[in-house]
């Protein structure tokens, strides 16, 4: 199976990454291996990189794409989320960097059976890891209406999810990719079609894949699992993944705890990260045109202190 993969914003994330030519360096989503291929053509031949990807689809690619690296190379089938439990149980220490490619692959929208897009008409599924039970088509299908709206507003950001929730109850079952598509287009027309469609399909795979659960979690075990002096590279694709990364940065970089009352003085702390981008580094024109999937990203970074 193809598993076409140019990484996006390689040459600032490695800049960002790199600190130590023969250190440990985790790629939690490795996708088809292009920013690990980058890493291991930068670091020195005693270096080690251990990746992570929810797809076993994208473990299999990257190991096609990376053979003849297995002594310096570690594939894990699982979410970045079990990064610290898969690192610990293998003797892994502190790491030198930790990079975070975000979203879906343009292989993961193109892989029909996927069910990620709207483009196709195959049945709802989503499950970036087939190992979950809980599936497009669970979320389309069995969710309350006011929970789906939640969904729909949490996690695509869209003005009419009330409207679209209704109408999907009351079209159930919705089986397919292009039925749901159907259900969105009799409540949105015209010009807003289209990014209401990404919205709503958008919603529903974070849900299913609870994608900003699993962010928050594993950025959680970042600075822990950093060594002194070693960088955190997060690239994101949309404001709820951005937003998240920003503030986990800000708080991990404030000397301050806020104590919430006026009255009361705010509490001293340590920081654990300095922040190295005050403003997220985004894709050039060049790259954008030749890669239109650079468009959106931001990329944030920080070091351990």
């Amino acid at each position: 199976m193809l598993f076409h993969h140019e990484p996006v914003l390689c040459a600032e994330a490695l800049e960002f990454l790199l600190t130590d030519r023969d250190g440990v360096y985790v790629d939690g989503t490795i996708g088809g291996g292009g920013h690990a291929e980058a890493i291991l053509r930068k670091v020195g031949p005693s270096a080690r990189l251990i990746g992570f990807d929810a797809d076993r689809d994208a473990i299999d690619a990257a190991a096609r794409r990376l053979a003849g690296e297995e002594r310096r190379m570690t594939l894990i089938h699982a979410n970045f989320r079990a990064m610290a439990e898969e690192l610990s149980a293998r003797g892994v220490g502190a790491v030198a960097g930790i990079l975070f490619d975000l979203g879906v692959s343009s292989h993961q929208i193109d892989e029909a059976e996927k069910g990620f897009s709207f483009r196709s008409d195959e049945r709802l599924d989503m499950r970036m890891d087939r190992r979950l039970y809980l599936s497009g088509w669970d979320v389309v299908n069995t969710y309350p209406e006011q929970r789906l709206a939640a969904v729909l507003y949490e996690f695509g950001e869209e003005r009419a999810s009330r409207r679209i929730a209704r109408a999907i109850v009351e079209h159930r079952p919705i089986d397919t990719t292009g039925a749901l598509k159907q259900v969105v287009e009799g409540c949105v027309g015209g010009r807003f079609l289209q990014k209401s469609l990404a919205r709503v399909f958008q919603a529903v795979r974070i849900e299913v894949n609870q994608e900003i659960t699993s962010l928050e979690h594993a950025l959680g075990d970042v600075p822990a699992l950093l060594m002194r002096g070693g960088r955190c590279v997060v690239i994101a694709y949309h404001s709820l993944e951005d937003r998240t990364v920003k503030n986990f940065f800000r708080e991990e970089a404030a000397d301050r705890t806020a104590s919430g009352h006026k009255s009361v003085p705010d509490a001293p702390r340590v920081p654990r990260l300095k922040i190295l981008t005050k403003k997220p580094v985004t894709a050039s024109n060049e790259e954008c045109a030749r890669n239109p999937r650079a468009r959106s990203a931001k990329l944030r970074a920080a070091e351990r202190t």
